[in-house]
């Protein structure tokens, strides 16, 4: 995906730049593989919010990207790449030889006419094509993992991202993931090969505040700029540190930097053979 760069027209436009589109090829949603979408602004069932910096943003449908994928040796037909507004990764419109049409995420490279297979058998290790961990080499990349084998895809998702087959052993994969992290999943888990669809999103400056507002994400200030009642790091006379002896604090009042963020499940601990390393 290539990105474009503004002319400098504006203060907002300067050194900002743009997606370009150019590997879209449909621009208007299958409808029926849409469907409504209500987004709660940030808010709980109560009504309060629980997630700040949420609210306001374009109006969209949710699309059904189907993330299991088991309509096994059957091929499909890439008869479209599109854009979705609820992510980063491209999807692509495939038929199946029985005529139905479903949603996936697009592997980088995928152009309408290209055939994807998905199979709990060894098949061919192509971009696209999906298949159980045991079943691919090791060192290759591999997205839309599942954490549990036939429960879909659910990690490893965004936009350009991919995780590598480190070693296969015990009937589990050692995955090395975005994060750094290595980590064991079943060898029955399946995978798809290549990597996410849209790599260049990591490059767009959205250049104004008005764009991120345009997806749902309001703005952030800064605690120190807050009163006491609102932020440990509020109060004071004009510019004051953050002077809290314990360090930074998030506003609930938990310590913000330099802490280990991760709930300690006493479950899954078993599965990490190496913390991330960032």
């Amino acid at each position: 995906m290539p990105i474009r760069i503004h002319k400098p027209t504006s203060p907002g436009r300067r050194k900002s730049s743009v997606d370009a589109f150019r590997d879209i090829t449909k621009s208007t949603p299958e409808k029926a593989l849409t469907e409504a979408l209500h987004r709660g602004s940030g808010r709980n069932s109560q009504g309060k919010i629980s997630v700040r910096h949420r609210g306001g943003g374009h109006a969209r449908r949710y699309r059904l990207v189907d993330f299991r994928q088991e309509k096994l040796d059957m091929p499909a037909t890439v008869l479209a790449v599109e854009y979705d507004p609820n992510r980063t990764a491209r999807i692509a419109l495939v038929e199946y030889g029985d005529k139905e049409r479903r949603y996936i995420l697009a592997p980088e490279g995928t152009r309408p006419g290209h055939i994807m297979l998905s199979s709990m058998n060894k098949i061919d290790v192509q971009p696209g094509n999906r298949l159980p961990l045991k079943h691919i080499p090791t060192g290759m990349l591999v997205y839309n993992l599942e954490l549990v084998p036939g429960r879909g895809g659910k990690i490893v998702r965004s936009a350009g991202s991919s995780a590598t087959i480190m070693a296969l052993e015990g009937g589990f994969a050692h995955i090395k993931l975005p994060s750094g992290e290595v980590r064991m999943i079943p060898a029955d888990a399946r995978a798809t090969v290549g990597q996410v669809s849209n790599i260049d999103y990591r490059n767009i400056r959205w250049g104004k505040a008005g764009r991120k507002r345009w997806l749902g994400i309001r703005p952030s200030v800064r605690g120190k700029a807050m009163n006491p009642v609102d932020h440990p790091h509020g109060g004071g006379e004009g510019n004051q540190p953050i002077g809290l002896k314990s360090g930074p604090k998030t506003y609930t009042g938990k310590l913000a930097l330099g802490v280990k963020t991760r709930s300690h499940n006493k479950v899954t601990n078993r599965f990490i053979v190496k913390r991330r390393t960032t």
